[in-house]
């Protein structure tokens, strides 16, 4: 690494001069990666199917992954901290993972165009994971989990408009930085508060009485930043909703990992210490152990619009029109054999507790390292975000607008120069500081990474000072 210093340029130079020459040694080091994105290039929109996956100069492309760790087209091989963006927290081949997809090619097949037994015992998996979701439908991806869960807000309440809060992404169609979704059609439904404001979200409850259908929020902003909800600001969506005639939809879809019982579990009530309730719960990522899923479940009473029965049949009186919900793969075979076998035998309540308490001291020791710097990180459990641009005298990064305030230009170049180096190191992390744990990962390699962190923070200390 260049001895920062030896020059007489302003940091923001200096940082530039360390990313061009570690973009430099990227190139040199990835010649394979570099041919395989020239190749990409012709065939797919920057050589890339999935945004966030793109890194410039090119990205790294990987050959396979075994156990936590990630070994690429060149030949280098990593600690997996990004996770599959928390969707990989079993690892990349956990046996049990492995035998249940042989057992379901081998013996079940690939979808049947029929119900099966493992939809139901999955299904009550969930259930006994997540109680405030009596009654749950699988779909193919968290992003159409909160679409059919706001369809079902909308159906029920004969409404259109559903808060949400700046710095939220629900999706690839539901992303709310810096303002309403750039990929929704009814942009004017949107209404976008600000996270962590809890007299401010009761007020805006208040005023779209008669107009929500839903406040849509998650107990912990992941592409956010990882900035948790507080206790304060989620009970007052609760209670507020619950005033106001408005459905409270939680998006667990990142933070259902975080605990046995979801995040939901833990985020109790400053004055009677009960949990949160919500109205509709929506999952995915991680509780198909890889396989394409999503969930949404709540109030049996919502559920029922998508009781494909005759409403003779139905239990439920009086209740909205039904509707249907229909998709090639929502009970697909692999995903649903193996997430029965993720949430019973893998992931289990004590292995999510453990990961998670390892997570707990990892940031800490991060944060530790950080001390009179930029630097700071947050998170929750096992999914932390490192940030660049933080200063010890302001005040606790609470909402996405803290970063953005606090963020500059040569922020920016000193986050990308940081996951250069991790990368360089050995280290795979997201290259706007996401770090997710995944199985398996233990005390020694973690500290590894801290070191890594410690000699950065030193070495660059004038630049991040």
């Amino acid at each position: 690494m260049a001895n920062t210093q030896q020059s007489e340029h302003s940091p923001a130079e200096k940082i530039m001069t360390l990313l061009h020459d570690a973009e430099n040694d990227y190139k040199q080091s990835n010649p394979n990666s570099q041919k395989w994105h020239e190749r990409a290039i012709r065939v797919l929109p920057g050589g890339n199917t999935r945004s966030i996956l793109h890194t410039d100069p090119f990205p790294i492309y990987m050959d396979r992954g075994e156990g936590n760790r990630l070994i690429d087209v060149d030949g280098h091989e990593y600690l997996d901290l990004v996770g599959e963006m928390t969707a990989g927290v079993c690892g990349h081949s956990n046996p049990i993972i492995r035998d249940a997809i042989i057992s379901t090619v081998t013996k079940t097949g690939l979808n049947l165009g029929a119900t099966t037994a493992a939809e139901l015992g999955f299904a009550e998996q969930v259930r006994s994971r997540f109680p405030s979701m009596e009654q749950i439908r699988f779909c193919n991806s968290g992003t159409e989990a909160n679409i059919y869960a706001l369809s079902i807000a909308r159906q029920a309440t004969g409404l259109s408009k559903v808060i949400v809060f700046n710095g939220a992404y629900h999706g690839g169609v539901l992303t709310f930085v810096h303002g309403a979704s750039v990929n929704t059609i009814d942009r004017n439904d949107w209404v976008v508060g600000s996270y962590n404001d809890h007299e401010g979200v009761q007020r805006l409850i208040s005023e779209n009485r008669g107009k929500a259908a839903a406040v849509l929020v998650e107990g912990m902003q992941g592409a956010g930043g990882c900035i948790p909800g507080s206790a304060k600001f989620m009970h007052a969506i609760q209670k507020a909703t619950k005033e106001n005639g408005i459905l409270f939809i939680l998006d667990e879809v990142i933070t259902s990992r975080l605990a046995p019982g979801g995040l939901q579990s833990t985020i109790l009530d400053p004055h009677d210490g009960t949990p949160l309730k919500p109205d509709i719960t929506t999952l995915g990522k991680w509780i198909a152990g890889g396989m394409t899923i999503g969930a949404f479940g709540g109030r049996q009473e919502l559920l029922s619009i998508y009781d494909p029965r005759p409403a003779s049949e139905s239990a439920m009186q009086g209740k909205p029109a039904q509707m249907s919900h229909s998709g090639t793969f929502n009970n697909n075979t692999l995903a649903m054999h193996v997430g029965l076998v993720v949430l019973s035998s893998v992931y289990t309540p004590a292995v999510c507790t453990e990961l998670n308490a390892l997570g707990d001291w990892f940031r800490q020791e991060l944060l530790d390292r950080c001390q009179g710097t930029r630097m700071t990180v947050t998170g929750v459990g096992a999914v932390c975000n490192i940030h660049f641009g933080a200063h010890e005298d302001q005040r606790e990064i609470l909402r996405i607008e803290h970063l953005d305030e606090r963020h500059s230009k040569a922020d920016s170049s000193l986050r990308d120069f940081f996951w250069f180096q991790a990368v360089q190191k050995g280290f795979w992390i997201a290259r706007r500081g996401m770090v997710t744990l995944t199985m398996g990962t233990t005390r020694l390699e973690l500290r590894e990474f801290i070191e890594f962190v410690e000699d950065f923070a030193r070495s660059t200390r004038s630049l991040l000072c």
